[in-house]
């Protein structure tokens, strides 16, 4: 497999992750960086893949494009499919044909949030809504179509100061109520989109190409409730007293893990990433929605 990247295709490049993704390889001088989104590719039909591919020379694809609407799914399982199964399986297809690598972002849903201690990525999936069944889906679809081909990293917890995301909302609603309600009872690792695209860039820049999947978060486990605490704090925030609630308090359309905080040793050891605290990126992450 050829090792050497130098076009590289983002998909979903006007999402929280695609920006990044975009802004942090673009400031790397020997890659020519493509960002697209729907208007620029449709990823769900094979000829508009296979022709970028061939009229850009395209050797990494990068795929931050999916449905995340995590409870619209519920009952738009379809369009979630499509984009989050097979979108990825015509993606594999693409970067096995065309002998280019492939980076796709997976998420902490595909697992129930059962268990008692950071999920590894060989632990047996069982996801519990329809956006996990269809994420978990289009890991199959890659890992059964272009193995050695694809790198799979599942993340969660995603903010960025780009588009919408827990952060941004805590923030305007804590600006905008005396009182909030946030869940106690879910826990896992909040993910500034920044650094995971800056361990993305280090896989690119890795000498070996180590196909296979990889788990990245932030360091660090919280709860909903304690991260809003956070937000907050950080933002100083003064005048919204934040209650902590009970999942079954605030029924919502998806079923969310209770517990889906994920063991990141692999990433780290086999591309030598260092990862930073969730709160010291949650505190830059705040400083630039502050200075725009």
């Amino acid at each position: 497999m050829n090792s050497t990247i130098n076009q590289i295709l983002v998909t979903g490049a006007n999402g929280q992750l695609g920006r990044e993704v975009c802004t942090v390889l673009g400031e790397m001088p020997h890659l020519q960086v493509w960002p697209t989104d729907v208007a620029e590719l449709d990823i769900t039909c094979a000829q508009a893949i296979d022709r970028f591919i061939t009229e850009h020379d395209i050797d990494c694809i990068i795929n931050c494009a999916a449905y995340t609407a995590v409870d619209a799914a519920e009952s738009d399982a379809d369009r979630c499919h499509l984009l989050n199964a097979e979108a990825p399986r015509l993606l594999a297809e693409a970067s096995q044909a065309h002998d280019a690598h492939l980076i796709h972002i997976s998420t902490d849903y595909v697992f129930d949030g059962k268990g008692c201690r950071p999920y590894r990525e060989d632990d047996t999936v069982c996801p519990q809504s329809v956006y996990g069944a269809t994420k978990a889906l289009g890991e199959q679809a890659i890992i059964k179509t272009a193995p050695n081909h694809s790198i799979i990293i599942r993340t969660a917890w995603l903010y960025s100061p780009h588009g919408k995301n827990f952060v941004k909302t805590m923030l305007r609603l804590g600006a905008e109520r005396d009182a909030l309600r946030v869940v106690v009872d879910q826990v896992g690792t909040p993910t500034y989109a920044l650094d995971l695209a800056r361990a993305i860039a280090a896989i690119i820049q890795s000498e070996h190409w180590q196909p296979g999947i990889y788990h990245f978060t932030d360091e660090g486990a919280i709860s909903w409730y304690d991260f809003t605490k956070a937000i907050h704090r950080l933002a100083s925030i003064n005048g919204c007293h934040v209650e902590p609630c009970l999942t079954a308090d605030y029924p919502t359309p998806a079923q969310r893990p209770h517990f889906s905080v994920l063991d990141k040793t692999k990433i780290k050891s086999t591309f030598h990433i260092t990862i930073p605290y969730w709160e010291d990126s949650l505190r830059h992450c705040i400083g630039r929605l502050m200075n725009q």
